[in-house]
């Protein structure tokens, strides 16, 4: 679960590399929506499954990231 971080290395391509006003999702490659559907279909071998969660479950937190950031910045 801990080595499906590595995902977040494609925000190395950026520039620059952090920016707090930016989503992450369907913006880096790794993070995209073509991409999700390939983790989504990782849940379905049962080798890949537990890989498949930890990226779904990363791209989760990061939609959430920009959901918030979105939700407070219109208060």
């Amino acid at each position: 679960m801990l080595l499906t971080m590595l995902v977040d290395i494609d925000h190395l391509l950026a520039s620059p590399i952090y920016d707090p006003q930016r989503c992450s999702i369907n913006f880096h490659p790794l993070h995209s929506y073509w991409a999700i559907a390939i983790y989504a279909v990782l849940l379905v071998p049962v080798k890949t499954r537990i890989i498949g969660f930890g990226l779904l479950l990363h791209m989760l937190l990061d939609w959430q990231d920009c959901y918030y950031q979105v939700v407070f910045w219109f208060e």
